[in-house]
């Protein structure tokens, strides 16, 4: 009987991250969406890949909006897994609340790219 409860709950955590695994893919795909004309050769807006600044600030832009919030999303799904199991959550929500936190800071790093671009007035 207990094996029997054990291949159940696998079945359901199989089919949790299947349905996870689908959910953020779709959402992935929608963020990469640029509208009808696809962005060649330009780093940011206004500037190439060459300049420090475009460059800078296209992995300020990949760290802020991709990489954390993914890796809170994770850090919450692991801590509801954790939960789930009995176990301690505290690592994991201190996890997230950092990795959004990092997301936080670079996009104001970002905010003072983006207005430190125009030169001091």
């Amino acid at each position: 009987m207990n094996t029997l409860l054990g291949d159940r709950r696998s079945a359901a955590l199989l089919l949790a991250a299947v349905l996870l695994l689908l959910t953020s893919t779709h959402a992935v795909l929608l963020a990469q969406n640029l509208g009808a004309a696809p962005q060649t050769n330009v780093a940011v807006q206004g500037q190439t890949g060459a300049q420090p600044e475009g460059a800078f600030l296209n992995l300020v832009n990949w760290i802020g909006n991709v990489i954390a919030p993914v890796g809170a999303g994770l850090a919450i799904a692991g801590g509801l897994v954790s939960y789930i199991s009995g176990r301690g959550v505290m690592r994991y929500v201190v996890t997230a609340l950092g990795c959004l936190a990092v997301s936080g800071v670079t996009r104001l790093l970002e905010f003072w790219i983006n207005q430190g671009g125009g030169g001091v007035s």
